[in-house]
């Protein structure tokens, strides 16, 4: 393959003009990007266009990583180091010959380098940047895994081999003991996967590791039961618990970094019939502050949201089950409402992002540093904003109630099923009407979707079980579906990233009326519905007919039936 550079390439195939390159060039000097990924991330070109030239311009072979089979001995050829270093990764040989698989083919510095490191001929193959990212993560994560295993069955390991070993840089531990290896290569493709949660879940001959990626568990990796003590332990050390303590829950955290991007784990034990299981929640620290309409909300949703965020005193709740992205909503109000001129205050349990600006309080309950308690504590320091992390009994609720009532902007979560129903468990827990009547300012419930692939979406004609499925009429005509027919970009799921669906309630004065009087729930409901209030399904079907969810999704998210 001849020397060349890529803007000239893709010049010369006619991809880019002169100008978007030159454009392209001087912004590069500022991001620091290389060039192809510059085109990329300002929308000249689509990674796949960059491919197209490449394979054209430099007759390199195109390989789909997402359906490509590597066999695990190839983590014995070329070292995880030089694969991380310039982001490639081996597929397979012939001869004296490697096939590489690169995201960048122009590199002929790690060609170079990769040709030295195994004495072989090196023929490139272009790949995706995510597809070589994940390759790497599950050819030396598992292999990795799997050597660890290994050594840790030819071995006695005790708990107290590991007694004072501090967390360090994930992937960099070669020279470590298996049992380290072995946590640090699960926690490095949980991060690499994009994971959200690490399931260990101990069996009654196995012990599963699973992932939760876009809301759902895989399966990812089995570990032998014997060696469920030694990874147990490792984990206990690592995230600061008991390594002793068996047989009662455990609560850990602890930072680790991978390529230069640091993480938190929060780590949670609970002892089963098959030994404890444990939870690794991943929390990225270097993530940044999302938008209301990065976050999905948008139209009438969004109107509201930003109405809500007008109060100066009252209560806004955000409502839904665990998982629902309730807590990323309320980091994006506090983000929007953090100002030098306010004093904002947060109880959390625990903090989960530091927010610049913002004084973040850590319950804890062992300490008798409870919601209710926190909260009085809070309502002394002359707060502007509070932020309840959750309201979960009824004197947190009452202690929020009346500091909304006496001129603070409380903003909390709450586990109910809808926004209405809302009102209905605040009553339940206690709450006089008058005073939830004049503190609620609004409600917004919210679920968590799986968007649709851009790269290999498709248009198909729905049923009329479908249709009906999701509340619309079963026979409408020319109504277009959309759904991801799987591709390297999204792994062959169909589906990348997520998105919020959601209803949003402003309380009005017809509502505070029936609210403060008790009326029936008709009366209630018929000042809802005329106050224009769109409910979730309406959100999630128009989310659907724009082609950014499936029927699926809205169908395993919400209850479509009474």
């Amino acid at each position: 393959m001849r020397f060349a550079r890529l803007g000239d390439l893709l010049v010369d195939a006619g991809v880019i003009t002169e100008e978007q390159l030159m454009a392209a060039l001087k912004s590069q000097k500022e991001s620091k990007r290389r060039l192809g990924d510059e085109l990329i991330q300002t929308g000249v070109i689509t990674e796949r266009q960059l491919i197209d030239a490449l394979m054209m311009q430099l007759g390199v072979d195109y390989i789909d990583l997402s359906t490509t089979e590597i066999d695990p001995e190839m983590a014995q050829v070329l070292s995880k180091n030089i694969a991380k270093k310039y982001s490639v990764v081996p597929v397979r040989t012939r001869g004296d010959e490697l096939y590489l698989a690169m995201a960048d083919p122009l590199n002929f510095i790690a060609t170079e380098e990769v040709r030295s490191a195994t004495h072989r001929r090196v023929i490139p193959l272009i790949a995706t940047q995510s597809g070589v990212e994940h390759a790497i993560s599950v050819l030396y994560g598992t292999e990795g895994a799997k050597r660890a295993i290994r050594e840790m069955q030819q071995e006695t390991v005790r708990d107290t081999d590991y007694v004072g070993t501090q967390v360090s840089d994930v992937a960099d531990s070669e020279s470590a003991a298996p049992s380290i290896r072995l946590v640090d290569s699960i926690i490095e493709r949980g991060i690499s996967g994009h994971a959200s949660d690490i399931h260990i879940e101990p069996q009654e001959d196995v012990v599963n590791i699973r992932m939760r990626v876009d809301g759902i568990l895989h399966n990812t990796l089995t570990i032998p039961k014997e060696l469920q003590q030694s990874v147990t332990s490792r984990v206990k050390i690592m995230c600061g618990m008991d390594v002793t303590e068996r047989r009662v829950p455990q609560d850990g955290r602890a930072i680790v970094r991978i390529r230069m991007h640091e993480a938190d784990l929060r780590t949670s034990t609970l002892p089963t019939v098959h030994g404890e299981k444990i939870v690794l929640r991943i929390l990225d620290r270097d993530a940044k502050q999302n938008t209301a309409e990065e976050l999905g909300f948008y139209g009438h949703n969004l109107e509201v949201y930003n109405q809500l965020l007008e109060n100066s005193q009252g209560v806004i709740l955000l409502v839904g089950p665990t998982g629902s992205g309730k807590s990323s909503t309320l980091f994006t109000m506090i983000g929007a409402l953090n100002d030098e001129g306010v004093n904002i205050v947060t109880l959390e349990d625990p903090v989960e992002y530091s927010i610049v600006g913002v004084n973040q309080v850590q319950v804890n309950e062992k300490l008798g540093m409870t919601f209710a308690s926190g909260l009085r504590s809070i309502l002394r320091q002359d707060p502007d904003i509070v932020s309840v992390g959750e309201i979960r009994d009824n004197e947190t609720a009452e202690i929020a109630m009346r500091a909304a009532v006496t001129g603070h902007l409380v903003l909390s979560t709450l586990h109910t099923g809808d926004a209405v129903s809302t009102i209905d468990r605040l009553s339940d827990m206690g709450i006089e009407p008058y005073m939830l009547a004049k503190a609620l300012k609004g409600v917004i419930s919210q679920r968590l979707v799986r968007r649709i692939c851009p790269h290999c979406r498709e248009e198909y004609t729905p049923s009329a079980e479908e249709l009906e499925s999701v509340g619309m009429n079963p026979n409408a005509a020319d109504v277009k579906f959309y759904r991801g027919a799987g591709c390297p970009e999204c792994f062959q799921s169909g589906y990348r990233g997520r998105i919020v669906i959601a209803e949003a309630l402003v309380v009005n004065k017809d509502m505070r009326d029936a609210i403060h009087h008790q009326a029936p729930r008709e009366q209630l409901m018929a000042a809802v519905r005329a106050s224009g209030f769109e409910p979730i399904l309406d959100n999630a079907v128009d989310l659907v007919l724009r082609g950014i969810t499936t029927t699926e999704e809205v169908r395993r998210t919400i209850y479509t039936t009474d």
